[in-house]
């Protein structure tokens, strides 16, 4: 009887107690709540987590450091540039890349329209031929451009040994170290951007609109701009910007060119050992990149159309008629210009360099070393991509976003600016580290871990999540299912990305500049400076491997767009 009673008296104390609790929750179970909140009820484990974070922050300190040296560099090195450097690099670099993305959304719709919706002859084969700039980085064709039309090259020689040229036109016209010779070569290697992009849209549009317009009596002139226009714009738009974003960041083509921008500035300054400076300059590139980036967000969420796709019918090929030896001109010019060409060239200079010997141990030694730095990015990126792709997919929050955004940073940002970071950072903090190539495959992580990204995302896409709520109901922790379960159904997307790394850190050519250790040149760098002393017979067959190797992701992008 005691005993019994004994029992209730403990049970409603329990039951007290767990009322009192409920109607008084503690700290820790707001905090407990909220956290759950966060995730939608299902957290991440720990481990998984703080591997994210641990990225993001490695990610983003590069960046958050050059910014934090600038606002310490002092009033009057801000007030001395903002004199005399600033203003002018803010309209050489400005006016350079509005030009550049005009031209080359001009050159990308009108090529993208002519190969997919027009009869013109060889439609099938122009479509990927049109893409192979891509594999030409701009400092090489801006080296095949110099051998031709530079003032020692062919058509200058061509032009004064023909007499009536001189008679008739004067000196030689044409001047490849000036703007135009740095807008016509950038232009030539970033239209694919465009032309690939909007392909694909144009693929994808119904024709069904395109029938109502022209029963309300349009003309085919009027159907494009008031139809199909608007359905490219959002193309177009991605187009742009990473054509601006290209022409803000790139150094080799425009220090090929002697053409000064904020990259080739900030390389400079660092070069001379003026940290302070090209921090400032950096910061200011930054801002400039950001406002870029802010403008097309806020006109793409303007600009939004749509389409069923319920009642998809394919486009129709419309017929050329007496307009098409006109776009087959067109075609092929764009196509000679940016691709025989600089391909010839790079094959006339190579047989020479090959007969005088250029492929010797120091070019298989700057091929090694290409090869063993952009081996360890590719790595390293694959394995860094897996932890943040898995926590995006599977654990959306506002905490997963900011981890992804930071992980962009580096690839919105110069080459250039993400080096002098890594120059900040491992001279002062981690010395045992400078002046390796380890560094410099950090750096190249940083820059395009965003590419093995995206292509680990698109395959883990496809996984269910079913297939992970299964291993977690078998006791596996977050990391484990990730690596057990889910590595093994996405290997070729994420191998798929480590292609792409591997083949952007071989063309990357200012991160390895400023970041080398002594004696250390990859293929990119030994292109740069044996083109600038004019030894292109030693620069063309390094240029021409580059290219051969970059063919790898075409094949990726092609299929992609």
């Amino acid at each position: 009887m005691n005993n019994d009673i004994d029992k209730n008296s403990k049970l409603n104390n329990d039951q007290n107690a767990k009322v009192g609790e409920t109607s008084s929750p503690t700290l820790l179970h707001i905090l407990r709540r909220k956290w759950f909140a966060i995730w939608r009820g299902n957290p991440p484990g720990p481990v998984l987590l703080l591997l994210g974070v641990i990225v993001a922050i490695v990610m983003s300190i590069p960046i958050i450091y050059v910014m934090w040296r600038s606002l310490f560099a002092g009033v009057n090195r801000w007030m001395r540039l903002l004199d005399e450097r600033i203003p002018q690099l803010l309209w050489n670099t400005f006016s350079l890349t509005v030009a550049v993305t005009i031209c080359a959304i001009v050159i990308g719709v009108g090529l993208a329209w002519i190969v997919v919706r027009t009869d013109v002859p060889g439609r099938k084969v122009w479509q990927w031929l049109l893409a192979l700039p891509l594999v030409i980085p701009p400092y090489v064709g801006a080296v095949t451009y110099i051998i031709v039309f530079g003032p020692s090259g062919w058509i200058r020689n061509f032009w004064r040994d023909t007499p009536w040229l001189v008679d008739t036109f004067g000196n030689y016209p044409l001047n490849i170290y000036s703007f135009w010779g740095v807008f016509f070569v950038l232009t030539m290697f970033t239209y694919p951007y465009v032309y690939l992009i909007t392909s694909a849209s144009l693929r994808k549009m119904n024709r069904n609109f395109e029938e109502v317009a022209r029963s309300q009596g349009m003309s085919t002139a009027k159907i494009f701009w008031k139809v199909n226009l608007p359905f490219l714009r959002p193309a177009i738009g991605a187009g742009a910007i990473l054509i601006s974003l290209y022409v803000l960041s790139d150094f080799g083509a425009i220090a090929m060119l002697r053409y000064v921008t904020f990259t080739a500035a900030i390389y400079f300054q660092r070069a001379s050992f003026d940290t302070q400076s090209a921090s400032v300059l950096s910061l200011v590139l930054i801002v400039l990149t950001v406002l870029i980036l802010w403008i097309e967000a806020r006109t793409r969420r303007k600009n939004k159309y749509y389409q069923t796709s319920n009642t998809f019918r394919e486009p129709e090929i419309l017929k050329l008629g007496k307009w098409k030896p006109l776009a087959l001109v067109f075609v092929s010019s764009v196509f000679f210009v940016s691709v025989f060409l600089p391909i010839s060239v790079l094959i006339y200079w190579s047989n020479i360099g090959v007969r005088m010997g250029a492929l010797d141990g120091r070019f298989f030694g700057f091929a090694w070393n290409s090869l063993k730095v952009s081996a360890l990015a590719a790595i390293l990126c694959m394995l860094v991509a897996l932890p943040i792709i898995y926590l995006k997919t599977r654990y959306p929050s506002f905490i997963t976003t900011i981890i992804d955004k930071l992980c962009y940073a580096g690839y919105a940002l110069p080459g250039v600016i993400v080096a002098l970071g890594f120059v900040f950072i491992f001279n002062n903090h981690i010395p045992m580290l400078y002046n390796t190539f380890y560094m410099v495959a950090l750096a190249f992580v940083v820059r395009f871990l965003p590419q093995a990204m995206q292509a680990g995302e698109a395959s883990l896409s496809l996984v269910s999540p079913r297939i992970d709520e299964a291993a977690r109901s078998l006791g596996h922790p977050p990391w484990k299912v990730m690596f057990k379960v889910i590595l093994p159904s996405i290997l070729p997307g994420v191998l798929a990305g480590g292609a792409l790394v591997f083949v952007s850190s071989i063309k990357e050519l200012p991160a390895t500049l400023m970041l080398r250790p002594p004696g250390f040149d990859t293929l990119a760098v030994r292109v740069y400076f044996e083109a600038s002393e004019a030894i292109y017979h030693l620069a063309a067959p390094a240029a021409l491997l580059i290219v051969f190797v970059s063919i790898i992701p075409l094949r990726y992008l092609l299929k992609k767009y």
